[in-house]
């Protein structure tokens, strides 16, 4: 079947991984490194940062439950720290590039992120924000899991994208940048690209789509 959508996770793929503002406050706070991250794979459908997403706590009860569960494995961190390390920088390149791909196939967005504005689609500036509002806009649709109180990697999110897009998963390509939410959609028969860097994602979407991106965003070779 020909390609007929293409899907993109936000935070990791339009914006600089919060993975690396993860490493940065561990390291200023002598923590083992992707300690954070460890933190969110325990338990994933019910610790602090799933039920977050879900919408089923707000900031404080986060901010209580994150502390609980780091404390548990020997490294206090209150949920209020993690929050502003979601911030990402945007990378252009990949906003030139869903230009082109919105020019020849549907578009979605599957998001993670939490009903009081914190998140991986969040930028780390005024401006930045904005523009990652005008990007989410441009979406033929979005799903946020705070507002559908289901996220990645749960299957069900994905297939509620095709239906919303009216697109069946094996005419899709779906881009993240965790691996654990790249299964799901690879399972239902997406073409799925796990997002390790820019110029990886880049060509393997190029490939997959026949498109060809520039080098820059200003669109010079």
């Amino acid at each position: 079947m020909s390609i007929e959508a293409v899907i993109w996770d936000f935070g990791g793929v339009f914006t600089t991984s919060p993975f690396e503002a993860f490493n940065r406050y561990e390291q200023r706070h002598d923590l083992p490194r992707d300690f954070i991250r460890r933190i969110n794979a325990t338990n994933p459908d019910h610790n602090a940062w799933a039920l977050f997403e879900r919408a089923e706590i707000d900031a404080a009860g986060f901010d209580v439950k994150f502390l609980e569960e780091s404390t548990e494995v020997g490294h206090p961190v209150r949920g209020a720290d993690v929050l502003p390390l979601l911030s990402g920088q945007l990378r252009p390149r990949v906003v030139a590039a869903f230009h082109l791909v919105k020019a020849s196939f549907k578009t979605g967005c599957i998001t993670n992120n939490m009903a009081q504005g914190h998140g991986a689609s969040m930028s780390s500036t005024a401006d930045g924000a904005k523009r990652s509002s005008d990007i989410m806009r441009q979406f033929d649709h979005v799903i946020e899991s705070s507002k559908a109180g289901v996220r990645k990697p749960d299957p069900r999110i994905y297939q509620m994208m095709c239906d919303a897009l009216g697109v069946e998963a094996s005419a899709c390509i779906y881009l993240d940048d965790l691996g654990v939410n790249c299964k799901p959609a690879a399972a239902l028969g997406m073409q799925a690209i796990k997002v390790v860097s820019e110029a990886q994602a880049l060509a393997d979407l190029a490939r997959l789509t026949g498109l060809s991106f520039p080098l820059d965003a200003d669109g010079a070779d």
